[in-house]
């Protein structure tokens, strides 16, 4: 006799193997060909859904069955240790299979007690097949069946589908909102309902709330509240059931462009693919509404920019009309302010692992997705997406804290990445008390941004008040006269390699010190000799620094130009335009 195959986990049932559809046992029982048979162990799953036959005669039949059999047996292969089928029932159980006929009287009598006991320990129905029962006519009879259940089932599915689809439409006809379809699918479903945008901010949230609560403390969501769209767990398509709870997710497309994510979740039952058709259909009329709400917002995001930008750029009119108008937008700019800027950096889209499709356009992305969290904050501000940045006026919080107010709204719109999101810069301006300051603030805050990239690299958050000499060197509007002056000013300091560097860095913490050879030589980790070494050999190349202040200072402002980044870049390398 072969050996018995080892199950992992003896006497768990696992429900994820557990099938969704199918034909009762208790339905596949009263058939003709089973006419008789009797449960004799195991009757708490007798509402276990059968989905296919199979026969055993070798007891380590556990790599071979699947989840929802009806596994028909003679006995013969445990005829001399009848015993064994404690085990074969534990392995059963775990891989999901619905019931084990058996037929009595031919190799085996009866089953042991311990046989009858495990089976009713896991809840695995025993049938005793009836004398005449003929495993060619169960097989045909069962089949038949289930396929006729399958086909009524996927008729039924059909009709809940168009159903649900057809109430949604009509929901959106009517003027209906994401919040009316997502409410509405919940209903129809029983399940929680979720709507973001392609990067998984939260837009629409329907259902029971317990459930809703549940479902966001879930995986699927990061630290920063967004749903991980960019992750496995939250893929297009059917889920498998992690604790408890099942899930849908569709995409919400249209004319080509990814706007969105519809999902279902299921705290009671296990979704299956009817549910997934009705998401996917369902999602379709949630495009439809976002490309509605899109027109519609295109039009007046379009006046709401064109009036900003005239604010921006100081042609709006008197501070008066200004004040007046930005009420008439839901603006308040009668108050201290402060304009922040956010900016794509260049090259460097990233889709984050979601798809490759086109999406809306990366400054419109984000600013719906600043627009969401300053309005939460500051319902007077202003925010507008322009060619190539977005630009929001925002007022000063209560307790004076710009820079703890910024950094909490950049953390917000960048999430924790993926998701298709892109890294952007922020500059932040100065506080300007009203709308006669707003023009310069914008000024502000694009230098911000722009030198702060330079000096700081990709992604930096910079505020004016911070820029210090920079701000002076970015007024200076010829590149090449920047870097012709670090050039001649550091010599071949200027020049590429790690020993340049270094020695930039040696004159760098001289001249923060004031020549002060032992501070130096202990913030650089230097023997004292070392560093008059050092001090000799970069005298040689840029000049007596150490008894010229005049020299200490031109080679100060030569560090700065090559601490800008994209103009250090350049001298670095030794060339000019």
């Amino acid at each position: 006799m072969p050996p018995m195959g080892k199950v992992a986990n003896p006497g768990r049932v696992d429900a994820q193997r557990l099938p969704t559809t199918g034909v009762p046992l208790g339905r596949v029982l009263a058939t003709p060909a089973l006419c008789g048979s009797r449960v004799i162990a195991g009757g708490a799953g007798t509402d276990r859904l059968v989905t296919r036959l199979n026969v055993m005669e070798v007891p380590d039949i556990h790599a071979w069955v699947r989840p929802g059999e009806l596994l028909l047996t003679t006995g013969y292969s445990v005829r001399e240790d009848p015993e064994q089928l404690v085990q074969v029932l534990e392995g059963l159980a775990e891989r999901g299979v619905a019931a084990l006929g058996i037929k009595l009287g031919r190799y085996l009598d009866v089953l042991p007690a311990s046989v009858l006991a495990r089976a009713d320990d896991l809840g695995l129905p025993v049938v005793a097949l009836a004398e005449h029962v003929s495993f060619d006519d169960v097989l045909t009879e069962v089949m038949t069946e289930v396929l006729t259940e399958q086909v009524a089932r996927r008729a039924g599915g059909a009709v809940r589908t168009d159903h649900v689809h057809r109430v949604l439409v009509d929901l959106v006809l009517a003027g209906g909102d994401l919040g009316a379809v997502a409410d509405s699918l919940a209903q129809q479903l029983d399940v929680v309902v979720l709507v973001t945008s392609p990067d998984g901010r939260l837009l629409v949230a329907a259902g029971d709330p317990d459930q809703v609560r549940a479902v966001h403390a879930g995986p699927w969501q990061d630290a920063t509240g967004r749903l991980r769209t960019e992750d496995a767990s939250f893929a297009l398509g059917l889920h498998a059931p992690l604790d408890g709870t099942s899930w849908a997710v569709a995409e919400i497309g249209a004319a080509g462009l990814d706007h969105g994510r519809l999902a279902a979740f299921s705290c009671g039952r296990v979704l299956d693919d009817d549910d997934l058709v009705a998401v996917q259909r369902s999602a379709t009329v949630c495009a439809l509404v976002v490309t509605r709400e899109l027109a519609v917002a295109a039009v007046e995001d379009r006046y709401r920019a064109d009036y900003l930008r005239d604010l921006l750029l100081g042609r709006a009119g008197e501070d008066p009309d200004v004040v007046a108008h930005g009420v008439a937008l839901g603006w308040d700019v009668d108050r201290p302010l402060v304009v922040v800027v956010l900016e794509p950096d260049p090259h460097t889209e990233q889709d984050g692992g979601v798809t490759a499709r086109a999406r809306r356009p990366v400054v419109e992305r984000q600013a719906s997705a600043l627009t969401s969290e300053v309005r939460r904050r500051d319902p007077g501000a202003a925010v507008a997406a322009m060619r190539t940045e977005t630009v929001a006026l925002v007022g000063v919080p209560s307790d004076g804290d710009v820079r703890r107010m910024v950094r909490d709204l950049v953390a917000a719109v960048r999430g924790v990445g993926g998701g298709g999101r892109r890294a952007f810069g922020v500059g932040v301006s100065r506080v300007s008390e009203g709308a006669e300051g707003i023009a310069a603030g914008y000024e502000q805050a694009r230098t911000a941004v722009r030198v702060g990239r330079q000096v700081h690299g990709p992604s930096a958050c910079t505020h004016f008040d911070d820029l210090g000499v920079y701000r002076l060197l970015s007024l200076v509007p010829d590149e090449r006269e920047l870097e012709s002056f670090a050039a001649e000013t550091l010599g071949e300091l200027a020049g590429p390699g790690e020993q340049a560097a270094d020695l930039r860095r040696t004159l760098e913490v001289l001249l923060e010190t004031s020549i002060n050879v032992a501070e130096t030589s202990r913030r650089l980790h230097f023997h004292y000799n070392t560093l008059r070494y050092r001090i000799g050999k970069l005298e040689r190349v840029v000049g007596p620094f150490t008894t010229d202040p005049t020299l200490r200072l031109d080679l100060a402002l030569a560090l700065k130009v090559v601490a800008m980044r994209g103009l250090g870049a350049r001298v670095a390398g030794g060339s000019s335009p």
